[in-house]
């Protein structure tokens, strides 16, 4: 045994890369325009809002949620009508 931690019997990773390296950051899943407000968003330091802020964030956050799964429905909707008129 050299010491190395993949040379450990107990350790099921024995790949020279760990699972979760090198880490993820949530900038890999945000858009990459500037300026994005979802991007400032998830920058936004959370420390000095109070805790009705941080409720009243959260509602709002929600209901943009609700308002973006709408529209995917919408979306969805539409499509499956297109290909249903096209395959008659």
């Amino acid at each position: 045994m050299t010491g190395n931690y993949n040379d450990h019997p107990r350790f099921i990773d024995r790949l020279t890369r760990t699972v979760n390296d090198p880490p993820m950051d949530l900038e890999d899943f945000l858009p990459k325009t500037p300026g994005d407000p979802l991007a400032a968003l998830t920058k936004q330091d959370l420390d000095p809002l109070s805790i009705d802020e941080l409720n009243a964030r959260i509602e709002t956050l929600e209901a943009e949620i609700a308002r973006a799964r709408a529209r995917i429905d919408r979306a969805v909707n539409h499509r499956a009508n297109a290909d249903g008129l096209f395959k008659r």
